[in-house]
């Protein structure tokens, strides 16, 4: 009998440790799409573990809200320690998860709590110990394989739906996300509480009542996943707005730049109306040899002409005017700016889609080129039969974290303001195109390189 009641020890301490192991390995799987590097979520599982591993040895014992809730506030400080930033999120990661782990649980033990007693203490099972000591066994590896199901779900759930994993969270979203969670934990807390009362009073729990707080706890886990969908759903609808603000933004440039490109045809008409009476004034000067005045009037007559036609010929007016812009623009902040860009001619590309590639990548490279000598800014386009490459370096001594999901750099600005969307406008301009972009980040310098195909 005693080595039967070792057994019994030895089966459960087997379920315990499988059980803590399990809820570290979810939290690890939770954590990891949200943060930097993966050992950074293997940490917060480990400490996780460990956490109550260590609380369960201790000779006086804790109740299980208060050993779980220490787990999860250690591993949240491991995260947060390793990952050093968007705290808020894994407040988030760290309270859905305790809800979700609670909640999934339960639902599982209402279920094999009923079984237990229809098997476990049935009278045949009780007079057979050996056989009784076996199904235990297999019923607690079932429920562990169920409330680990309900959780893997939920998780899963919750990963697949939040798509803006790295962007930061603010507060009020953090605590929109967060409510649901504690919301529910609290009336888990009043059902546990009554379901005690019951059992105290009359001793046993009613099978309605079991049906209704397992129904409860799964509208629970579906308000938390479904409170997370409708919160990303918000974002992307927020996305989208901004992206179609700032093409609205882009097409707004672009008519502007058809005005200046309309107003420089009427300046060179003008200049062209005036040619004859210059070159007559030219003449009369060399005539007179008063060379040194001619040369004057030249250099007068070809100042106005670099004025009026811009300095930058890539061959076609819209580029002109974006690329002198941006020039001017760069000469401001003292950043020296090159262009050996040239315009595809006889081709399928259209001069918008090359507009909006040159504003987005060269406004970024402005943005983030250092104001001083020893800036630069380099724009390059080549074809090779039917490639054309369109590659923008600038220097960049600033340190950038990326995003794994689009392989783009998180931007540092709010994004309230439409920065953040350029790189994946050109993205979509180059697969129009059946293209591709790429970004290096290599000695101090930032080069964007964009594919398109011509046909």
């Amino acid at each position: 009998m005693e080595e039967l009641e070792i057994y019994w020890e030895v089966s459960s301490s087997v379920y315990f440790l499988l059980n803590r192991l399990l809820i570290g390995y979810w939290l690890y799987r939770f954590a990891r799409p949200f943060m930097e590097h993966e050992r950074s979520a293997v940490y917060a599982g480990m400490a996780y573990f460990a956490t109550i591993q260590v609380l369960y040895m201790i000779p006086s014992e804790l109740n299980n809200f208060t050993v779980y809730g220490t787990g999860t506030l250690i591993s949240f400080l491991v995260m947060c320690r390793q990952d050093r930033r968007n705290y808020q999120q894994k407040i988030f990661i760290s309270t859905a998860f305790f809800s979700l782990r609670w909640l999934s649980a339960y639902m599982a033990n209402i279920i094999f709590q009923r079984l237990y007693m229809l098997f476990i203490y049935h009278s045949y099972m009780i007079e057979r110990p050996v056989l009784q000591l076996i199904a235990y066994g297999v019923m607690e590896m079932l429920n562990l394989f169920l409330w680990s199901g309900i959780l893997k779900i939920s998780v899963s759930a919750i990963i697949k739906a939040y798509i803006y994993k790295r962007e930061e969270l603010t507060i009020k979203e953090m605590l929109i996300l967060t409510m649901p969670c504690a919301a529910q934990m609290l009336e888990y807390g009043i059902l546990l509480y009554y379901r005690n009362f019951i059992e105290t009073d009359s001793g046993e729990n009613p099978l309605i009542y079991d049906v209704l707080t397992f129904l409860h706890y799964g509208i629970s886990i579906f308000i938390i996943v479904i409170m997370t969908v409708l919160f990303q759903n918000i974002k992307a609808r927020q996305d989208e707005k901004l992206q179609n603000e700032l093409l609205a933004m882009q097409v707004d440039n672009v008519k502007k730049h058809i005005e200046q490109v309309e107003g420089l045809y009427r300046n060179i008409r003008s200049l062209r109306h005036d040619m004859a009476n210059h070159i007559l004034t030219l003449e009369r000067l060399y005539t007179a040899e008063k060379t040194d005045e001619a040369l004057a009037y030249s250099r007068d007559l070809q100042e106005a002409l670099s004025q009026i036609t811009g300095e930058i010929k890539s061959g076609n007016p819209v580029t002109d005017v974006i690329l002198q812009e941006w020039k001017q623009e760069a000469e401001k902040k003292k950043i020296h700016f090159q262009s050996e860009f040239y315009y595809p001619v006889d081709s399928n590309i259209n001069a918008f889609d090359i507009s909006v590639i040159l504003n987005n990548a060269l406004q970024n490279a402005v943005e983030n080129t250092e104001n001083n000598a020893k800036g630069y800014i380099s724009v390059l386009s080549w074809r090779r039969k039917n490639v054309y490459m369109i590659e923008i370096k600038n220097s960049f001594t600033k340190t950038l974290q990326w995003d794994e999901q689009n392989g783009f750099p998180l931007t540092s600005k709010e994004q309230t303001n439409g920065h953040g969307y350029g790189l994946g406008n050109i993205r979509r301009i180059a697969e129009k195109y059946t293209g591709d972009m790429d970004i290096i980040l290599k000695d101090k310098e930032f080069c964007l390189s964009i594919m398109l195909i011509i046909e």
